[in-house]
């Protein structure tokens, strides 16, 4: 993960997480980080500090684990908010909270249509897609290793998406 200090048009500086340079970059050309004070589109890195990771401070202290690491945000799009437990505020554009609201109807939609088969999920996904069971809706969970498996072998899935809001 990589933060970029951000700025609009209009001078407004902003801070967003990416998983990488290049998903900044994706994200950008299709439009897709703007402004949470004005909306603005038209969006360029700003000149920061880097922030070099160290397991000491200066003085030989260890430093505390959230200053060690940055956190891991849930969900690889522009985040101009703080991530789980962290207590602080944000605003969002306007696009960015209906692209939440969207997000948030989609798991509802999922949790509620869905059957959830919790750590079966490749097992079931499987059965489903090589015709072993009746197709139906399924949600679960998957580690790394089985997602990409999964993948491989051509089984359509997609992550059910975790809002920030749903930890608290």
């Amino acid at each position: 993960m990589i933060k970029y200090a951000l700025r609009c048009e209009r001078d407004h500086e902003f801070e967003s997480w990416f998983k990488n340079s290049a998903a900044y970059d994706s994200q950008r050309k299709r439009g897709l980080i703007a402004c949470p004070a004005c909306g603005s589109a038209k969006v360029e890195k700003a000149i920061m500090a880097p922030r070099l990771g160290r397991s000491e401070s200066a003085g030989g202290e260890p430093l505390p684990a959230a200053a060690a690491a940055p956190p891991t945000p849930s969900l690889p799009v522009p985040m101009p908010f703080a991530p789980p437990g962290k207590g602080t505020v944000a605003i969002m554009s306007p696009q960015e909270r209906e692209l939440r609201k969207k997000l948030k109807e989609l798991r509802e939609h999922i949790v509620k249509n869905a059957d959830y088969v919790g750590q079966r999920f490749p097992e079931q996904a499987r059965k489903i897609h090589y015709g072993e069971t009746e197709h139906r809706s399924i949600y679960g969970e998957a580690s790394p290793e089985e997602a990409k498996e999964l993948h491989e072998e051509g089984i359509a899935f997609h992550p059910l998406p975790i809002l920030p809001d749903e930890f608290n």
